[in-house]
């Protein structure tokens, strides 16, 4: 994409629009949002997984601060629209992230919709979810240059402890 000077001008607008008036973004944002904290990962455009990572990130600050604090029970209050989720907020996600300060969600890239718009799709998660990993965990492979290096050095300090003793 080429950075033109229309780009860096905002001229006011601070968020992605999605096509929606405000009133409809933000309820569909909570949708999303709702959805995320129930079942911890979600398939959704890469626009509106990029949205929502925000607002996802900031209820588990607020619901760091505990069930007791007043402002982090109106954040998911107003939030979350199935409120059966507020415990599940309070009592597993915040607990789950207590050691971090940020970077609760992963998006990860998935191919384009099939259909007619070929929309970009994402999946956007909570990390430390009960899934699979999208990725597989990568294996250490023998033989890089770096690995058959730190190999022989290591044979090579091995036989000099052998020799010493």
């Amino acid at each position: 994409m080429r950075l033109t000077l229309q780009m860096l001008i905002s001229h006011g607008r601070v968020a992605r629009r999605m096509g929606l008036n405000p009133q409809s973004r933000i309820n569909m944002l909570r949708n999303i949002l709702t959805g995320l904290v129930r079942h911890e990962r979600i398939e959704t455009t890469l626009g509106r997984a990029d949205e929502v990572r925000f607002y996802a990130e900031k209820l588990v600050d607020y619901a760091k601060k505990g069930d007791t604090d007043e402002k982090a029970m109106k954040m998911a209050n107003f939030w979350l629209t199935e409120k059966d989720l507020i415990p599940k907020l309070f009592k597993v996600l915040a607990p789950r992230f207590e050691n971090q300060s940020k970077g609760y969600t992963r998006m990860v890239r998935i191919p384009n919709r099939e259909n007619l718009d070929r929309a970009k799709m994402s999946v956007l998660e909570y990390k430390g979810n009960p899934f699979p990993p999208l990725y597989p965990a990568r294996k250490e492979n023998e033989l890089t240059l770096i690995n058959q290096l730190l190999k022989g050095y290591r044979e090579e300090r091995a036989q000099q402890l052998a020799a010493k003793q």
